[in-house]
């Protein structure tokens, strides 16, 4: 391919060449044709000379220029003749006419006239020869890696930019020691890793680590997505993987990162096609040799991310490629204080603010996801002209990041705007009533995001990693608790209850079929788990094989659950008849609750409810057992 190329680049250079001399030739006889000057007869400018019209003459070697005294009638006020007599000189004394000689010097003529033309076709050959090269360069580095690399001032990371995944800092830590001091660190014959995996839900700083990790140590940053290695010609990735390793190898220590490795990675086999020839198994089978043929002690490191460990090929996650996996989760309480630390250093804050307290109300959240909500209560705060970002700006940007912005101008009629007002006061209060569940922070009948025509926020106190039968109950009463008032106060249902029925089913479906909680299935799980960092609709525990009876119990089992948890929400709304009334005609007016207007509203219903349970809720469920 390289020998073509050249051929193909000298035949240019020849062919190009050869036309340009044709084409100055040609020129020359241009600018000699229109240079010419036309001579007139001897004899005729004789007889000028002799009738006294000739005020000047130049002698020259060959040709003789006179300027006349008056123009011709064709406008001609010099004429030119060819120096034939000998006695030239004495005509002109004769004739008294002032006579000067020419030296014809023709050398600087004819020099423009071959160099002028000469270097405009030098440029336009350099520069078709640049955009020549441009294009075959591009198709002879298809083969070459893409890479981008980063030194150590252009990283511009360390470990003080990250925060909130402390454990996989520690971890880390090593690498960066080895590759700082080589020899010191591997005296007693250990080597680091070949191959560190991150993994880990999206916008976790699985990419911010690798970084940090190179401005820790100072080496240069290969930085390259899995994506990029495959392209449409075959052998293209594996190429693209050679070439990658050597040029770390050259450039040692230093770091590989690639970043989204499931997209090369992917386990051989699983898009149907039979054989090693498929491009992308060409391209892991050569990440697979390069990982078994370099050497370890020679400071080059390759980390890897993913979000999608479980589609990786199990031949590169064996001992002696990727050695280690690292969890990079999302970050507890005081790993996302940590996390607002670092983004609200650049905020201008207000004094009530307290990243504790945003921390709380914000789990689940990653460090990508704290980043937008800092910026968002930035923008808020700045929408409305303040001079500092305050708590409310940050309560504001938590509900436009869960609920969606306000859409104010969606105006709703006066009975569905009720019917919203009493849905939302019927889960206010019913979560109010139960013990095991969330803090109802705000509730709200303002429409936002795409559907939503009001809301109710709850913020959990603390983090929570496991939750009680009981718990998952309630929570499923809270949100049957909309439907339910509905029933109550309107005797018919709406279709604003569509998402929290659509949850509810969910929550007993997994009840029954994944965590063992309805003794009529008993300890038994009838799902498969989906990928674990993927937490996006439709991708959730799929249902196993099972036989059609056992199907059809978990159908009565999942019904039983709901209804169970319809009626306990039932029996809240009609022991707090009154103030569910009460309340919700205030919403209708004031719009939205905050934190004092509820707490007002749960002593009202802690007061409401029967004195021997707390809850009230000694009510008889589908299966006749009591709740």
């Amino acid at each position: 391919m390289d020998q073509s190329g050249e051929k193909s680049k000298s035949h240019f250079d020849i062919s190009y060449f050869l036309l340009a001399f044709i084409l100055i030739l040609v020129l020359q006889q241009l600018l000699t044709t229109y240079s010419r000057t036309d001579v007139v007869a001897y004899s005729e400018f004789y007889d000028m000379l002799r009738e006294g019209k000739i005020a000047e003459v130049e002698v020259g070697e060959k040709l003789v220029r006179a300027t006349l005294k008056k123009p011709m009638p064709d406008g001609r006020k010099e004429v030119v003749a060819v120096r034939v007599e000998p006695n030239f000189a004495q005509e002109l004394e004769a004739a008294k006419v002032k006579y000067t000689g020419a030296t014809e010097n023709t050398w600087i003529s004819t020099l423009l006239s071959w160099v002028v033309p000469a270097t405009i076709f030098f440029m336009i050959w350099s520069y078709f020869s640049r955009r020549v090269g441009q294009g075959l360069g591009s198709i002879m580095s298809v083969g070459q890696s893409k890479a981008k690399i980063f030194v150590e001032k252009d990283t511009k990371v360390g470990f003080r930019d990250v925060a909130g995944v402390d454990e996989a800092k520690e971890e880390l830590l090593e690498v960066v020691a080895f590759l700082k001091d080589p020899i010191t660190y591997g005296r007693l014959g250990a080597h680091v890793p070949k191959g560190i995996l991150l993994v880990g839900p999206p916008g976790t700083g699985k990419t911010l680590l690798a970084r940090a990790i190179a401005g820790e140590a100072g080496v240069p940053f290969f930085s390259i997505n899995g994506s990029e290695f495959v392209e449409m010609f075959v052998g293209v990735g594996a190429a693209r993987v050679r070439d990658l390793f050597m040029q770390a190898r050259a450039t040692a220590p230093c770091i590989i990162f690639i970043d989204e490795l499931d997209a090369l990675g992917r386990a051989r086999g699983i898009s149907g096609l039979s054989g090693g020839h498929d491009e992308k198994e060409q391209t892991l089978n050569q990440l697979l040799s390069e990982l078994d043929g370099f050497d370890p002690t020679v400071g080059v490191v390759l980390l890897a991310a993913t979000n999608r460990p479980e589609v990786l090929d199990p031949a590169l996650l064996r001992a002696g490629r990727f050695d280690r996996q690292i969890s990079v989760d999302r970050p507890d309480k005081i790993g996302r204080a940590a996390i607002l630390g670092i983004y609200l250093a650049k905020i201008k804050l207000a004094s009530d603010v307290d990243p504790a307290q945003i921390a709380a109300m914000t789990p689940g959240f990653t460090g990508a996801d704290l980043a937008n909500l800092a910026n968002e209560a930035a923008m808020l705060a700045t929408r409305r002209k303040a001079d500092s970002v305050s708590a409310a700006d940050f309560l504001a940007a938590i509900e436009r990041v869960l609920a969606g912005p306000e859409k104010r101008k969606r105006i709703l009629i006066p009975r569905e705007r009720r019917m919203v007002a009493y849905h939302e006061m019927g889960h206010a209060i019913v979560a109010m009533a139960l013990p095991d569940v969330d803090p109802i922070k705000k509730v709200s009948i303002i429409p936002r995001g795409l559907g939503a025509l009001g809301y109710t926020m709850q913020m959990p106190a603390e983090d929570r990693y496991l939750m009680t039968r009981t718990e998952l109950l309630d929570r499923m009463t809270v949100l049957l608790g909309g439907r339910a008032a509905e029933l109550l106060i309107f005797q018919e249902a709406t279709t604003g209850a569509a998402d929290d029925l659509q949850r509810a089913t969910e929550m007993a479906r997994a009840m029954a079929t994944r965590y063992g909680m309805a003794e009529e299935i008993g300890q038994a799980s009838f799902v498969t788990e989906r990928p674990r960092y993927l937490d996006l609709q439709g991708l959730g525990p799929q249902q196993s094989e099972m036989s059609d009876q056992t199907s059809a119990r978990i159908d009565d089992v999942v019904g039983r659950l709901i209804e169970e948890a319809f009626q306990r929400a039932t029996a809240v709304l009609r022991a707090c008849a009154s103030l569910h009334r009460e309340a919700a005609e205030r919403l209708l007016s004031e719009e939205t609750f905050g934190e004092a207007d509820l707490d007002l509203i749960r002593a009202k219903v802690r007061a409401a409810l029967p004195a021997k349970s707390e809850a009230g809720l000694a009510v008889t469920s589908a299966d006749g057992s009591r709740a």
